[in-house]
């Protein structure tokens, strides 16, 4: 009882266990009730098979039994014999029918287990997609990530897993009040042996757990970087890079590494739980000698017949796992929830960034940085300081700089993927953090340095700049016309229709460098958004590819307001004004003739520098 005491305190020390049961126990019913209410069905059915066969184990054998030494003692043989048989009929058709309704039950549930699954993969994708952009660079919230996906799968078992869990409880607690009835009027001492056996191993599988949630945590970061090495590294993407620099083994050793970090703590976690096993086998030997004892005792003294011994025995070991089963069921409900309450901590992973209800007005935008400095997430480094400039509606800006001078930054600022830290930036003279945060997207066509396409068809790529609408297909073309890229595509085997990559289709198509930088390109193009953002557009092109983009600029983003990042200053012209960026700010300010004739200028510099390499290599 000690022991026990013991348990309960600790517990009481650890409310968030309770609190993480109830919460998911909670998400658990509802989503089954939501999505597939059978299920409840399907666990009544499974009741039913295991009553069918505790009748077996319980109260035939008694039965059948008693029969057999009334008919020994000299009995009447036909009454008996004929019960004897209508009791083994009982058996079979018990065994058949409880075997039966299970398998069904199994099958169903199994089949129920894989779909939702889906449903919550499909939770956790959504999230992960719609949460604030500042989360996906940050180790905590991707750390988090991991634990929500392995703890809500194969840790807890999912909705199935932990409804069985849940239900296996109810069927022990029925078996558990059979077995105690049968005891009352039977043999009621063994009750405290039962129950006393049952608190020390409880305790201990308890103590088990403890140890098994506390290795749980430890391995979420240790199976991320692992799957990182094993996993991602092996995918497509990654294949010129590993063969061409030979880092296939630099990559084993690391996922070697990480394994084996993740099998030291599952061996550490073994080692602690091994003690407890022992303790827990011991409680139950003495358990089984003194129940068993007192059985035989009390058929000895002629207290109880052959069949009533035999129902005891079968009811102690019935008690026994009864009672068991409902201490080890609620600790390994309490742990498969508390696996599955990271899914819900991450479905509710608070936002980065504050959102308003404000809509955009239509019509013309003027955009304005005021005083804004800005530095990363967990860094105490500015990247920008003190940046000051006004974008006027319709104005072409080019961006320029050095790498690492914060140009891409303030592109990620202006799209609201990071708040500043100081200053704010204005739409309209209203700072843009009371604007909806899905209003606010709708103003921008981006195409940063690090885009990515995807395993779609090359239209779907396109048209997905406005996924929430019926694809346009004049405007596709169009797209796709004006970033140079519709004469190739239109040559693909399946036309606009070809799937990009070949992931998902050996007969995808992969594009080159720069038929990729034109795709994103028309997706921004096809979006048709106000302000147009191109974060080195043409770094991927050959230079007459170049000179058709800049000849056809001002076709491109028409009157729209463009910004435009570029090392090659040749594309300046193409701009109303050029900001540069220096020692995280805006040095320079004004258009290309300004600035080029500049004296002692950094763009007046970089500008001669690239002017100076054509003539040499004229030359």
């Amino acid at each position: 009882m000690a022991a026990m005491r013991a348990m309960f305190e600790e517990n009481e020390k650890r409310p968030e266990f309770i609190k993480m049961t109830k919460r998911t126990l909670k998400y658990i019913f509802k989503i089954a009730w939501k999505e597939k209410k059978i299920v409840y069905l399907l666990f009544v059915t499974k009741f039913i098979a295991g009553a069918l066969g505790e009748l077996k184990l319980l109260l035939l054998p008694k039965l059948l039994i008693d029969e057999v030494e009334a008919i020994s003692i000299g009995a009447d043989v036909s009454t008996h014999l004929h019960n004897a048989i209508i009791y083994i009929a009982f058996t079979i058709a018990a065994e058949f029918l409880s075997n039966v309704l299970s398998n069904i039950g199994d099958s169903k549930l199994n089949y129920y287990s894989t779909f939702f699954d889906r449903i919550l993969t499909y939770e956790l994708s959504g999230k992960s997609m719609e949460m604030d952009f500042q989360h996906t660079e940050d180790p905590a919230a991707l750390d988090q990530q991991n634990k929500a996906k392995e703890g809500i799968s194969w840790y807890s078992g999912g909705v199935i897993g932990i409804l069985r869990c849940f239900f296996d409880i109810v069927y022990n607690i029925a078996l558990m009040f059979t077995s105690v009835t049968l005891f009352v009027f039977y043999c009621p001492l063994v009750l405290p042996v039962q129950i006393i056996g049952m608190g020390l191993v409880t305790y201990f599988n308890y103590r088990k757990q403890k140890i098994a949630y506390e290795s749980f945590l430890k391995l979420g970061k240790i199976n991320r970087v692992f799957g990182y090495y094993l996993f991602e590294v092996a995918s497509q993407k990654y294949g010129k890079d590993t063969r061409l620099y030979d880092s296939s083994t630099l990559m084993s050793d690391r996922a070697t590494e990480y394994g084996m970090e993740s099998v030291e703590l599952f061996r550490e976690r073994a080692t602690k739980c091994c003690r407890f096993d022992y303790r827990s086998n011991f409680a139950n030997a003495v358990r089984d000698a003194l129940s068993y004892g007192y059985l035989g005792y009390r058929t000895l003294r002629g207290l109880l017949s052959l069949g009533d011994f035999t129902m005891c025995i079968a009811a102690t070991s019935r008690l026994f796992q009864s009672l068991l089963g409902i201490g080890r069921g609620i600790q390994d409900l309490s742990e498969k929830c508390s696996y599955a309450y990271q899914f819900l901590v991450y479905l509710d992973y608070p936002d980065a960034l504050s959102k308003g209800e404000r809509k955009v007005s239509e019509g013309r935008h003027e955009i304005e940085f005021e005083n804004v400095s800005f530095k990363y997430p967990r860094s105490d480094e500015y990247v920008l300081k003190d940046v000051n400039i006004k974008i006027k509606s319709g104005e072409h800006l080019s961006i320029v700089g050095l790498n690492g001078a914060g140009k891409t930054t303030f592109i990620k600022l202006l799209c609201r993927l990071y708040d500043v830290s100081e200053g704010r930036i204005l739409i309209d003279g209203v700072d843009i953090k009371e604007y909806s945060e899905e209003e606010y997207r709708k103003l921008f066509a981006v195409v940063f340095q690090d885009f990515q396409l995807f395993a779609f068809s090359l239209r779907d790529n396109v048209a997905m700049g406005r996924a929430d609408e019926e694809t346009n297909e004049e405007k596709v073309e169009e797209a796709l016309k004006l970033s140079g890229l519709y004469e190739d595509a239109i040559k693909l085997d399946k036309g606009l229709d070809t799937r990009l990559f070949k992931s998902f289709d050996e007969n995808g198509t992969e594009l080159s460098g720069g038929q990729r930088q034109k795709a994103a390109i028309s997706r921004a193009l096809y979006k048709d958004a106000p302000i147009v953002i191109l974060d080195e557009p043409t770094a991927a092109l050959d230079p007459l590819a170049e000179y058709e983009i800049y000849k056809k600029f001002d076709t491109l983003v028409g009157g729209k307001s463009a910004i435009y990042i570029s090392h090659r200053l040749s594309s300046c012209k193409f701009c109303d004004h050029i900001a540069v960026f220096s020692d995280k700010t805006i040095k320079e300010y004004g258009t290309h003739d300004e600035l080029v004739k500049k004296e002692n200028g950094i763009y007046a510099e970089m500008f001669a520098a690239q002017a100076q390499y054509y003539v040499d290599v004229a030359s």
